[in-house]
This record gives C-alpha cells, sequence and structure tokens, in this order.
C-alpha cells in the first residue's frame, strides 16, 4: 500500500534543492527522492516541482511513497544486435535493436540494455535502484534506435534534468498509414491511460500535455515516411498521437494499424526507429550528436512499401 505525508518545510531548509531537503526531512536518499519527484509523486503547495525546485519555509509538501516491490535482478545477458555507438568515463550510447527493454522488469524474461551492458563489461556507477541504475530516458521493447546511459551519479543527476527540461533533442522516423493532412505540422494533445486497456494509452482529457512535431520525408503509395521530433516524452506518445490521427504506424496492430498490411510487409511490430540523439555531453559540457540507421526488418518493409 502507498504511503502519504504531508509536511511543512521548516526554516533551516529555506534554500535548499528540494531532492536535498525533502531527503533529510523523510530519512530517503537523494536518488530516492528525485525518483519521487520525477515520477510526479511529490507536490510543492499543491504544484508539481522539478527536481532543482527551492525550498520556502512554511511551504506545504505532499509526498506519495508507493510500495516498495521486490528488486528484479539485472542478469548479464549479450543482446543479439545491440551496437555501442559511443562508450566514455560518463556516458555509453547504444543501438538498441528490437525486442530487448531498457532494464528488467517483473514479468520481463527477455534481454536488457542493462544485462547486455552488464555481460559486455560496461559498468554503471550511480545510485538508485539496482534494476534501473542508468536509465534516463526508456524505448518501448518493440521501438529500434538511440538510447544514452550515464555511468556516473553526474552524468545521471544532469542528463536527468536535461530531459526534464526537453534540452535533448530526439528525433525519430516513422512511417504512417496513409497521408497526413498536412505535410508537416504539430499534434498537441494530452496522454494518460486508456479507459479501455490498462496496457494501452490514448489521448484523454485527463492526460499529460503532449506535443510531437512531424514532417513529410516520402510520400509512399499506402503510407508517408515521417520524421518526428518530440517536445514532451510520453509513455508511446508517437504511437498514440498518430493512431489519433487515424494514420497509426505500420505494423502498430495495438493502435489501430491494418494488420494484413504489416503481414504482407513481413513487419512484426510498428515501423518506428530512434533516428537521431543530440544533448550537452554532462560532464565535458560539449554539444554531441549521434545517428543510425534502419534495421534490417524496417529498411525491408520501406522498400516493399516503395515498390508499391
Amino acid at each position: 500500500m502507498n504511503a502519504s505525508r504531508v509536511l511543512m518545510v521548516p526554516d533551516g531548509l529555506a534554500g535548499e534543492r528540494i531532492d536535498v531537503g525533502l531527503s533529510r526531512m523523510l530519512g530517503l536518499s537523494r536518488s530516492r527522492v528525485a525518483d519521487l519527484v520525477d515520477a510526479g509523486h511529490v507536490e510543492l503547495d499543491g504544484a508539481t516541482p522539478a527536481r532543482s525546485t527551492r525550498l520556502e519555509a512554511g511551504a506545504m509538501l505532499s509526498v506519495t511513497i508507493p510500495e516498495e516491490r521486490p528488486a528484479v535482478e539485472v542478469r548479464p545477458q549479450i543482446a543479439e544486435g545491440m551496437a555501442l555507438v559511443h562508450q566514455d568515463d560518463d556516458i555509453v550510447v547504444i543501438d538498441k535493436p528490437v525486442g530487448v527493454a531498457a532494464h528488467p522488469s517483473a514479468g520481463w524474461s527477455g534481454p536488457t540494455v542493462l544485462g547486455h551492458l552488464a555481460a559486455a563489461g560496461v559498468a554503471i556507477r550511480t545510485s538508485g535502484d539496482p534494476e534501473r541504475q542508468g536509465i534516463v530516458s526508456r524505448l518501448d521493447v518493440g521501438t529500434s534506435g538511440l538510447m544514452v546511459v550515464a555511468r556516473t551519479e553526474r552524468a545521471y543527476t544532469t542528463l536527468k534534468d536535461a530531459f526534464r527540461a526537453r534540452e535533448v533533442d530526439k528525433t525519430y522516423h516513422a512511417v504512417c498509414q496513409g497521408r497526413p493532412h498536412q505535410p508537416r505540422g504539430t499534434i498537441e494533445a494530452p496522454i494518460g491511460r486508456s479507459p479501455h486497456h490498462d496496457y494501452k494509452f490514448a489521448v484523454t482529457h485527463e492526460g499529460k500535455h503532449s506535443v510531437t512535431h512531424y514532417e513529410t520525408l516520402e510520400e509512399l503509395r499506402a503510407a508517408t515516411l515521417l520524421r518526428i521530433s518530440l517536445e514532451t516524452g510520453r509513455t508511446h506518445q508517437i504511437r498514440v498521437h498518430f493512431s489519433a490521427l487515424h494514420h497509426p504506424l505500420v505494423g502498430d496492430t495495438m493502435y489501430g494499424a491494418d494488420p494484413t498490411l504489416g503481414e504482407r510487409l513481413g513487419l512484426n511490430r510498428q515501423w518506428l526507429h530512434a533516428m537521431e540523439l543530440g544533448f550537452v555531453h554532462p560532464v565535458t559540457g560539449r554539444p554531441v550528436t549521434f545517428t543510425s540507421r534502419y534495421p534490417k526488418d524496417l529498411q525491408q518493409a520501406l522498400e516493399a512499401l516503395r515498390e508499391g
């Protein structure tokens, strides 16, 4: 059962970052509190703060602490097709193949990014839940492409803040069914849990603010190749937004794609790939950009669409 606490900020903690002050008030580690803040479990005077928000004496903090789940062990296992694009003392950038989860979780027995890094001898030295160490942003199991993992505490904190502040450039390529009404545009629609299926997401009035920008790269006979950039990073955001436009991603039967088209193309997942990742290096302070190529299954499906 979740535990809830309501606390008043004492004079002695005025001016402290919320993750520092709240860790002292609750007796929890700073990284644990930071995770609570990032997950939206902390409110400051009724508003959702950032972990860097400064406390004021007399302010009211409302905290929900989820029930601790049994730890899931990181199992070293090389993931076939995984590529290490960049590695230094503070970060590692990987090109994740389809069928690989970012980290272990209850009910998942397949390969993971963290398991692959452990098997490859890439050490992750950050605090937080052992099964999620270094993970600052995730890709779905069914989505391939670029991910960055933090190797040190400094890199982890800095990158988490950068993702939260929307200072990371994330570019995807996707193929949607049909042709959007506008060749380029912005989809701004809130996303939340589907009211009908717990495992799906949907555009709902109660959802979180979500913004997707797209532009057409190539018009195909039955579909459109798109370049997509995310202003926000909600779960299944691209898939949900294009499904709401009635142009679901090719192969994405969960969100309404034509299953016969996916079968004809030999595609067993959504046509979606994280193509480019750009950010300021958390330690050197220099801008870095990494790029990827289409994996074999997406390339073959694209060529089949081009051939009509």
